[in-house]
């Protein structure tokens, strides 16, 4: 064989070679090197950090605390930490969040959400948002296994009752099929929920779980992970529900 010729088929073997290695599953290189999905479950073990840190602080504050009989009642709680929100008239808002469902005793691993929206009105400035919504209802937990999930359209929203001494028979309670609380850093004046909308970060929920978030919500959903990285937010809710 020729040099040439010997040159040529070492390149084509090295190029075959790339292929190979770059067609392989992420976290499944030969090298033992972090794949993307490590990459995606340090992320979701953040997001449900971040949470749990936004619904430790709303509920040491008693005069500002989520009552502990709604919590304990409510089909599942969704908490979106750091919704950034600017506005001059028109603004705008997004961030992303989990939602652990309540099943029985305890409470599932988060599943992994993105929200987003608009309004109108008198408003100017910008602001970091904690948002907190209780689903009281399997109706409103339904909604976000949908493609888009409208919170205050598609779902009757109401400013939840705060405090120790808030009635758990309220007509908030009755009512509405969310609760939502909200923690503000930041000014901000004229601050809407209505139209802000839900949807499923199932590009996280697959790579973490290997199901979307329909599959993880349903009530006869699959296991999820075990992985203890990602029990930080389930965590902060069993120390609040049942106390």
């Amino acid at each position: 064989m020729t040099s040439e010729r010997h040159n040529i088929l070492v390149g084509l073997v090295g190029i075959v070679a790339i292929m190979v290695i770059g067609s392989l599953p992420d976290g499944a290189r030969a090298d033992g090197s972090p794949g993307k999905n490590d990459k995606k479950l340090a992320d979701a073990a953040e997001q449900s950090a971040r949470a749990a840190r936004a619904f430790d602080a709303i509920m040491q504050a008693p005069d500002k605390a989520i009552p502990r009989e709604l919590l304990s009642r409510a089909k599942a709680v969704a908490v979106f930490p750091r919704v950034v929100k600017v506005a001059l008239t028109f603004g705008g808002e997004g961030g992303r969040g989990v939602v652990s469902r309540h099943t029985g005793d305890d409470w599932s691993s988060p599943v992994f959400l993105r929200g987003g929206g608009a309004s109108w009105g008198a408003q100017i400035g910008a602001s970091s948002t904690d948002y907190f919504f209780l689903l009281m209802n399997d109706e409103s937990v339904e909604g976000l296994m949908k493609d888009k999930f409208e919170l205050g359209g598609e779902a009757s929203v109401a400013a939840g009752p705060v405090g120790r001494n808030a009635g758990g028979g309220t007509d908030a309670l009755m009512h509405a099929a969310v609760l939502s609380y909200s923690r503000t850093r930041g000014v901000f004046a004229g601050a809407n929920l209505k139209g802000v909308v839900v949807r499923p970060e199932d590009d996280l929920n697959t790579a973490v779980y290997s199901h979307t978030a329909r599959e993880l919500l349903s009530a006869s959903g699959p296991e999820e992970s075990a992985s203890e990285a990602l029990q930080t937010f389930p965590d902060a809710l069993r120390r609040y529900a049942h106390q």
